[in-house]
């Protein structure tokens, strides 16, 4: 079975977000949107755009978006097939967070902590993304 397939974001905790955001647009030119972080769109080797984007995005410390987990980050993974792997996480004891298989139009969601307490994102993207 095929589990993840690419990264599909990474998001952050900052004391100053805003300001954080600032530094990061104008010293890494990272186009930072008004909802916080921005898109990285994929392309291939030739340049050309493919189907698919990474997304980047600070948060305010604040957030308990990332609960359980006390990490300052969490990473979002691209899975094939959301149901499935959660099911097979399960199988093989993983800490799989109850709400997961969420839908939304953005796709779907899940959850696993990881063995050092990390909340680590699983997400199927909606067909044809």
């Amino acid at each position: 079975m095929q589990r993840v397939t690419g990264i599909g974001g990474i998001f952050f905790k900052a004391k100053d977000p805003v300001a954080l955001r600032a530094w990061y647009k104008d010293h890494l030119g990272i186009d930072v949107q008004d909802w916080g972080g921005a898109a990285f769109r994929w392309v291939d080797a030739a340049g050309n755009p493919t189907p698919g984007t990474t997304v980047w995005n600070i948060a305010p410390e604040t957030t308990d978006y990332y609960a359980p987990s006390t990490a300052p980050f969490m990473v979002n993974y691209r899975v094939a097939d959301l149901k499935a792997l959660l099911l097979e996480l399960r199988k093989e004891g993983c800490n799989v967070v109850d709400k997961s298989g969420e839908d939304s139009e953005y796709g779907k969601f899940g959850w696993v902590i990881d063995p050092e307490g990390n909340k680590v994102e699983l997400w199927e993207p909606p067909a044809g993304e």
